[in-house]
């Protein structure tokens, strides 16, 4: 749909080609929409053959162990928990499993549809621990309307939620933390860092030596809480003023 849109509004769309900073001589103006690079903490093992990307993890080019910590639950982390704890075919994209697993009777013969009805819990492949530094509630920053349907459905597949810690380390025994001053070490399979995004701008300052008309967009203008809705915002506003 839309390239069909593209080509119609005579837009030149070039698939498949790598963007070096001397072809912005050619333009009038350069839109710079390279996303985002995740965020790597600073402590010791980082580099560890432990850890891995939560891109690389989405990307399946990682086989998870049956352990797991994940460092990080905003919406990163809460999107990689669910995507590493279940098994075939999403319930989301099932009504009747969904159904089941949320305790309703599709043919009505209960109260309201859910009286006496038991929910029928997935099964989770793996032990899943999500952490995060801060000491609110895990997921606070998650939708409002949403928010709780994500960690009641992590819950029941007994992701553990832990807050308030301080990452040490990490080694062959796993991910070292503290949390009131009590250490604790999680012998995990694999530590997965979602802990952010910064903005990828490695193009920026090449680009504006030949071009000083360069302008961001998107997760390459701001990506702390990156938000769609924002960043396509942002584009047409953008497109419409070059």
């Amino acid at each position: 749909y839309y390239k069909v849109m593209i080509e119609k509004h005579g837009v030149e769309l070039q698939l498949n080609t790598l963007f070096e900073p001397s072809l912005s001589n050619d333009f009038d103006h350069v839109i710079l929409a390279s996303g985002i690079h995740p965020r790597i903490p600073s402590i010791e093992g980082i580099k560890h053959s432990k850890v891995v990307s939560y891109i690389d993890v989405l990307k399946d080019k990682v086989e998870l162990g049956k352990s797991v910590a994940l460092m990080g639950a905003g919406g990163i982390g809460f999107d990689v928990a669910e995507y590493i704890t279940h098994e075939g075919k999403s319930t989301a994209l099932d009504t009747s499993a969904f159904m089941k697993e949320w305790g309703v009777d599709m043919q009505l013969d209960a109260r309201g549809g859910i009286e006496g009805i038991k929910a029928d819990k997935p099964n989770n492949p793996r032990e899943v621990y999500l952490l995060q530094r801060k000491s609110t509630k895990v997921g606070a920053g998650l939708g409002k309307t949403t928010g709780w349907v994500h960690r009641f459905t992590l819950r029941n597949k007994n992701v553990k939620m832990i807050n308030g810690v301080e990452y040490n380390k990490i080694d062959d025994k796993g991910l070292h933390y503290t949390k009131k001053d009590k250490t604790t070490v999680l012998n995990v399979d694999h530590v997965v860092i979602c802990a952010g995004q910064v903005s990828n701008t490695d193009l920026l300052e090449e680009i504006r030596k030949v071009n000083p008309n360069v302008q961001l967009v998107g997760g390459a203008f701001k990506a702390a809480e990156l938000d769609a809705k924002e960043a396509i915002n942002q584009a047409v506003r953008m497109a419409a003023t070059v």
